[in-house]
């Protein structure tokens, strides 16, 4: 059964996000988070004033593995930051089929769209493991938006890299070959350890074959499969929750099609 909890906040140099080992819960189920506002990339730089009224504000939430945090549909009453755990941004078809669109990793935001625009969800977020999730309401996030230069920028930012990133992937999903679309899904993924230069890229927290399947629109087993085929080859590495890309030059070849 999902929790969806509401817990207080407090500030705390010594976790990003944590549940407070000293703090037992309270009877009415709320319980203290260790959470230090300045892990959250988008509130990094905001001055000591706004960290005080963002505080005031922010509530956390917890969720249970496959429980709906965000319902398509729905108000955009707020922003949301992903503290711990891993979401999933899905759509619904008409004939009831979940399209994943992107994963969350913890310290992204989510439901700035329907924010900003004063309009309703246009997509579900999905917990992929039990999460923690803190909901700023929307007239302190507005207010935020309005009056922080930082945070302002760092929409602008963001908002472009996923106008870019949506555009690769409506590419992705126009490719015909199946493989070469697991392909470049894997390429599209990648990132360079930023705290380790000359590393091989990774994809971090590697979605599960299913989700992958289900957001470039194939089968479980196929995605099985290509994956399988660049370990034999030696091309990629899995390491526990991530994949390493150990040749990303001949990666690169197969989404090229050589």
């Amino acid at each position: 059964m999902a929790s969806n909890k509401e817990a207080n906040i407090r500030e705390d140099e010594s976790a990003a996000a944590a549940p407070s080992a000293a703090a037992a819960p309270a009877p009415d189920e709320q319980r203290q988070i260790q959470i230090h506002l300045r892990k959250i990339p988008l509130l990094a730089e905001l001055n000591d004033e706004e960290i005080i009224r963002v505080k005031a504000e922010l509530r956390i939430r917890q969720h249970a593995k496959r429980e709906v945090v965000l319902q398509k549909g729905g108000s955009g009453d707020g922003l949301l930051f992903l503290l711990s755990g891993q979401l999933q941004v899905v759509d619904i078809t008409e004939d009831g089929r979940a399209i994943g669109l992107r994963m969350l990793a913890p310290g992204d935001f989510f439901g700035e769209i329907a924010l900003i625009n004063n309009s309703t969800r246009s997509a579900s977020v999905v917990a992929m493991t039990e999460v923690l999730v803190a909901f700023l309401p929307a007239p302190t996030a507005m207010h935020l938006f309005a009056h922080s230069p930082s945070v302002a920028s760092q929409m602008l930012k963001y908002l472009a890299q996923k106008i870019q990133r949506d555009s690769e992937f409506r590419a992705l999903l126009s490719i015909n070959n199946t493989a070469k679309r697991i392909y470049t899904y894997l390429v599209l993924m990648q990132r360079k350890p930023s705290d380790q230069p000359g590393a091989p890229p990774v994809v971090e927290n590697l979605p599960t074959h299913q989700d992958i399947a289900n957001m470039i629109n194939t089968s479980r087993e196929t995605v099985t499969r290509a994956l399988l085929t660049l370990v034999q080859q030696g091309i990629v590495q899995k390491d526990s929750h991530r994949l390493i890309i150990i040749k990303p030059e001949a990666l690169q070849k197969l989404v090229q099609g050589s």
